[in-house]
């Protein structure tokens, strides 16, 4: 079965640290970007970061998270992370990691086509 599966959701104080994974199966990163989004209630889904299928070091951010967020991808072990440092209450949201039909990064939520589960991240004040 081909899916996603994302993980490392939890409960922080503002300004803690997290690092959510997304481990896929039944396919391979190769050929993909890989993208994580949020969305909190009552808002609209937000592209937070992706990454591209062959160069860690392609990226793109949200303004909301840059410099706060970094995303980086292992794609001997088909994982995906995104370490969430300065965590604010604002970013409480369920985080869903996606896989693009692209294999450069992209943040429109209309261009991917494969979605895991999603992981809440709860920030206090």
């Amino acid at each position: 079965e081909v899916q996603l599966q994302a993980s490392g959701g939890g409960s922080v104080q503002a300004g803690g640290s997290l690092r959510l994974s997304c481990a896929a199966s039944g396919l391979s990163f190769d050929d993909h970007a890989i993208g994580w989004f949020r969305q909190a209630p009552g808002k609209e889904r937000e592209g937070v970061s992706c990454i591209s299928s062959s160069d860690n070091d392609d990226t793109v951010y949200s303004d909301s998270v840059k410099g706060r967020f970094t995303i980086a991808s292992d794609n001997a072990k088909n994982t995906v992370y995104l370490q969430m440092n300065s965590l604010k209450p604002e970013d409480t949201a369920t985080y869903y990691c996606a896989r693009a039909r692209r294999t450069t990064p992209v943040r429109e939520a209309g261009l991917y086509d494969l979605w895991g589960q999603g992981t809440e991240v709860t920030v206090s004040s």
